[in-house]
């Protein structure tokens, strides 16, 4: 019985020996394929980052151009205001004239 046991002890060796095998190329394989998804992962936020870059430099550019758009239209109502500012004095002075000729009539 034991020489039986002995027996089926050695027959089932190549068994084990495959099976153990196989655990180890599946987990061989088990982190290839969690290395892979990781790099997959990495790419993709990679991606995602130069997206999200480019779009905030899209945003700083327009960000840019609204400001300098801004500041020439501040610019150009400041030079409008000055303007009025002095046609206002001239019509206030031509008016005191006015009433100086109608008093001294």
């Amino acid at each position: 019985m034991a020489d039986a046991a002995g027996n089926l002890q050695e027959i089932l060796k190549p068994f084990y020996r495959r099976a153990s095998e196989a655990e180890d190329r599946l987990a061989r394989l088990e982190a290839s394929i969690v290395s892979k998804n990781s790099s997959r992962n990495n790419e993709e936020l990679a991606k995602l980052v130069l997206e999200l870059q480019l779009k905030l430099d899209e945003a700083k550019t327009e960000l840019f151009k609204e400001k300098e758009k801004s500041l020439k239209e501040a610019q150009n109502l400041a030079a409008e205001n000055e303007k009025l500012q002095n046609r206002i004095i001239h019509l206030v002075r031509a008016l005191k004239e006015a009433d100086c000729k109608i008093a001294s009539i």
